[in-house]
């Protein structure tokens, strides 16, 4: 792990975070994955786990939203930023940041340990990982997908494990009992858009898809993987592949209340590119995103 980027921000969200080396019982985890290396229209979300970190002394610890507050968690863990090559090679890069992270949780059962993960990206190829690991551990897992695209491909400009394929490559260890939900699609190939269709994996309105969240059981385990370009590029431009027609900010607080209700056990923020948007507001908006995500992942472990 790379721990020279562990200082936490004096008066930001990451003022409680205490600094760790491994996956501890009854906590939640932030892990960073900068990497993006198959990204294939604008790099630069590899800057995107330390731009959050660093702009999170703009954010309040308390949200309005949820009525929680981060002055009351004490077992927040920040592990820092999983090491990734630096080659010519990309499908290598990415290896050794994904290998890493098997490592540091090989030896953990998240289920039982009542541990959370919480990972940070660089572009969405690095939710291989941690979603493999969910779904290794929750047979009965619900996997929801926010994101601008379908991401169904087998492959996509020579990389098997590319930022357009994160979905496909997760389906390969898909069990009988778990679910796939997606919403804010608005862009894909014909192909993935039938087997979207044939498979009832997509939402096609708001309402429907929080309406489908709403009816899970409140112990099913749920993991959320979110691509910022889920929101519309007006709101949030600093993102390698926007595209116009997404989601609000508040559209995203509608699920974070269904959330709290949930058995809510781990999550995923990608696609942040620092950046590509010289106001700086897509790294606040993304860092007031992961404070939500922290207060509801983090609440059972207070």
């Amino acid at each position: 792990m790379n721990n020279s980027k562990l200082t936490a921000p004096k008066d930001g969200v990451y003022e409680f975070f205490k600094q760790g080396h491994q996956i501890e019982e009854n906590s939640l985890h932030l892990i960073g994955f900068e990497f993006d290396g198959t990204a294939c229209f604008r790099k630069g979300a590899r800057l995107g786990p330390d731009s959050i970190r660093s702009n999170s002394p703009g954010i309040e610890s308390y949200s309005p939203y949820l009525d929680l507050d981060l002055e009351d968690y004490s077992n927040l863990i920040d592990l820092g930023n999983l090491p990734v090559g630096h080659t010519e090679d990309q499908t290598a890069n990415w290896r050794i940041g994904t290998d890493a992270f098997f490592k540091l949780t090989e030896k953990s059962n998240l289920n039982k340990d009542r541990a959370k993960i919480l990972t940070l990206g660089g572009e969405h190829s690095i939710s291989y990982a941690p979603i493999k690991k969910y779904l290794e551990t929750f047979d009965d897992l619900v996997l929801i997908h926010l994101d601008a695209h379908a991401d169904l491909r087998d492959s996509y400009e020579g990389h098997h494990y590319s930022h357009a394929s994160i979905i496909r490559r997760v389906l390969d260890h898909w069990g009988d009992n778990h679910h796939l939900i997606q919403y804010g699609i608005r862009s894909g190939t014909k192909e993935e858009y039938k087997w979207m269709e044939q498979e009832g994996t997509i939402r096609k309105s708001l309402d429907n898809f929080l309406d489908s969240i709403k009816e899970i059981d409140p112990m099913r385990p749920l993991y959320l993987t979110l691509d910022l370009d889920y929101f519309d590029p007006a709101y949030l431009p600093g993102t390698g592949t926007p595209e116009a027609g997404g989601e609000t900010f508040h559209s995203f607080i509608r699920l974070c209340k269904i959330l709290k209700s949930k058995n809510f056990v781990g999550a995923d923020v990608v696609e942040l590119a620092p950046e590509i948007d010289s106001t700086g507001n897509s790294s606040v908006f993304a860092t007031k995103v992961v404070r939500e995500l922290i207060l509801l992942l983090g609440r059972d472990n207070k």
